[in-house]
């Protein structure tokens, strides 16, 4: 079951106490083999969202809504355009084995209230709000994002500081070419008519043109989870997505950063995007996960919970 932001508070989900939301107990209802239906992997969500932690901060115009999971020096994770806090299923459970693991819904987003505006600063601000609010203004926090998240998370770290370490996934804003493997289906019409046979098969082929560079790995979760996302997105990040200024806030930290992607990522170059991040900003560490698409924490879910384990150590 879904929850609208008036629904959500700021207490425990269920009755577990917070020593007993963890890594053993999302390690429990892994499934195996994957869920192979809409239904079975609606359940998966559903259960992995019971053991979350939920919250709520107030910013401009709403309130943002917020997961956590784990305990541990806190690390938080943002999401991609068109996406929500499910963008991170498959490493939530290995990253909250030491950590405590903070995931929004960035305004405009899935739980979360509409940003103010179509500005970058609409999604920074009340995501720099939250922080604050649940760590202090001088709390110190390590910090991850995803394509569009990963632009708002290098922002993060240049306006607000206090980010001890910053890893960007396949990040938008580096103002390069992209690599289109094919044109893209519009999905709305079906939502709208709740033609769910018609909408899976749009959204199946929009993933392997965008998101997964093998169609053999776009399983029932991804499909659920990219379906659910897309639906709930009301924030069109595509324009600030392709304008630049990852060099630039990159330029502005001093948190030690890690810049991974895909080799197959469709929004950009790795090979070419990273010679230039390496040149405009040479103590950024690089990595390229072979094989994998843009949403790389998915489609190398493996690689990316072994990179970022004792990169967050």
């Amino acid at each position: 079951m879904r929850h609208g932001p008036s629904e959500l508070a700021v207490v425990l989900s269920g009755s577990a106490s917070q020593s007993e939301i963890g890594m053993t107990n999302i390690n429990s209802i892994h499934p195996a083999p994957p869920p192979s239906s809409a239904a079975e992997a609606a359940a998966y969500l559903s259960q992995i969202e019971s053991l979350s932690r939920r919250h709520v901060s107030a910013c401009e115009g709403g309130r943002m809504a917020w997961r956590s999971f784990g305990e541990g020096k806190p690390v938080v994770l943002l999401h991609g355009g068109h996406g929500s806090w499910l963008h991170w299923v498959r490493n939530i459970a290995a990253l909250s084995e030491r950590h405590s693991v903070w995931l929004p819904d960035m305004p405009g987003y899935g739980d979360s209230d509409a940003a103010t505006s179509a500005d970058l600063g609409a999604v920074v601000a009340p995501t720099i709000a939250g922080l604050d609010s649940f760590f202090g203004v001088d709390g110190v926090i390590d910090l991850v994002g995803f394509s569009f998240g990963g632009l708002v998370a290098a922002q993060i770290a240049a306006t607000r500081g206090k980010v001890r370490r910053l890893a960007l996934l396949g990040p938008a804003g580096h103002g390069s070419l992209r690599r289109p493997r094919g044109k893209l289906l519009q999905w709305r019409g079906a939502a709208e008519a709740h033609d769910e046979a018609a909408l899976g098969e749009i959204m199946r082929h929009n993933l392997a043109m965008h998101m997964l560079h093998d169609p053999a790995r776009i399983d029932a979760l991804a499909l659920q989870v990219h379906i659910d996302s897309c639906i709930r997105t009301r924030f069109r990040s595509k324009g600030l997505a392709r304008s630049g200024g990852l060099y630039a806030a990159l330029g502005q930290t001093d948190a030690e950063a890690l810049v991974v992607w895909g080799e197959h990522d469709v929004t950009a170059d790795p090979e070419a995007v990273l010679r230039v991040l390496k040149d405009a900003c040479p103590r950024v560490r690089t990595h390229i996960v072979p094989g994998a698409g843009h949403w790389v924490q998915y489609d190398g879910a493996d690689e990316i919970n072994r990179l970022l384990v004792p990169w967050l150590a």
